[in-house]
């Protein structure tokens, strides 16, 4: 391949990346647009279906039911009861999977005992666990939490162990040359190399903690947004189901980016890409 082959390639991302929806504000304005054609289509869809709002609710039957049990502060206090399921489950599921990946990347005798126990308790599935969970721990928040832990603790084990040992062999080798000891080898190498894979399982930990939370409210819980879902079934009210359904996708965002914003500030030193 000559130079005269990828000039026309490099010369069409310049026009992309200078085109108006290559900036930011013509990428907002075009999600904003496919948010207005999605709304609109399920508008029109429940008009022409004759749908009741019992079996789906249009956009605006959810904006109300939002806008009025946010004002009487149903929403919120549910939320807050799950959002310190989250962060609480979140944290201990993502303390126990760095630490114990830390300690099975040391060894691979201890990996090789501990694989078969770490992949048979991710493939139970949580919703299976929660009413033992009840029993064992009561109907307060701690169920909840072990729950969420649980769904947070495989992709920080696994991150942690990937990040860890997939180390370049060369650097490790002018470690070695430079008579690094393995104490300084881990902390001045090992550790730099697995924080950003460690931060894309803790990205991936905290939205499935959103997860988490709401199985565990499923069983044996009176309070929260799982909860709530649960009585809006009962009660057949739809349109707070789905107000209940905005309000778990908006945490799920916020915390997200809370953990891309954490990433960006301690990791400001590094250029971490991730295909944007």
């Amino acid at each position: 391949m000559t130079a005269l082959d990828i000039a026309p390639n490099e010369a069409e991302d310049t026009l992309d990346q200078t085109a108006w929806y290559g900036t930011k504000a013509g990428q907002a304005l075009l999600t904003l647009v496919v948010f207005a054609a999605v709304l609109a289509a399920w508008w029109l869809y429940v008009r022409l279906m004759a749908l009741s709002p019992l079996v789906l609710p249009t956009p605006y039957q959810v904006w109300e039911s939002l806008v009025d049990n946010t004002a009487s502060g149903l929403l919120p206090m549910h939320l807050w009861v799950t959002l310190s399921e989250i962060v609480l489950g979140f944290i201990l599921g993502s303390a126990i999977g760095i630490a114990l990946g830390t300690i099975t990347s040391q060894s691979p005798l201890m990996r090789a005992i501990l694989n078969p126990y770490i992949l048979a308790s991710q493939a139970m599935p949580k919703l299976a666990l929660a009413p033992i969970m009840v029993i064992w721990l009561g109907f307060g928040i701690a169920p909840k939490v072990v729950i969420t832990a649980l769904i947070c603790f495989f992709p920080l084990l696994e991150n942690t162990i990937i990040g860890l040992t997939s180390v370049n062999p060369y650097q490790v080798e002018l470690f070695s040359a430079l008579t690094a000891s393995r104490r300084q080898t881990f902390f001045k190498l090992r550790i730099p190399n697995a924080l950003p894979v460690i931060f894309a399982g803790l990205r991936v930990a905290i939205t499935l903690a959103v997860v988490g939370a709401v199985v565990g409210e499923y069983v044996g819980a009176n309070r929260g947004l799982g909860a709530l879902i649960i009585a809006t079934q009962g009660n057949f009210d739809t349109p707070l189901m789905f107000a209940v359904f905005v309000y778990l996708t908006i945490v799920g965002i916020v915390l997200y980016k809370i953990m891309e914003l954490m990433e960006s500030l301690f990791f400001s030193w590094r250029h971490i890409k991730r295909g944007d």
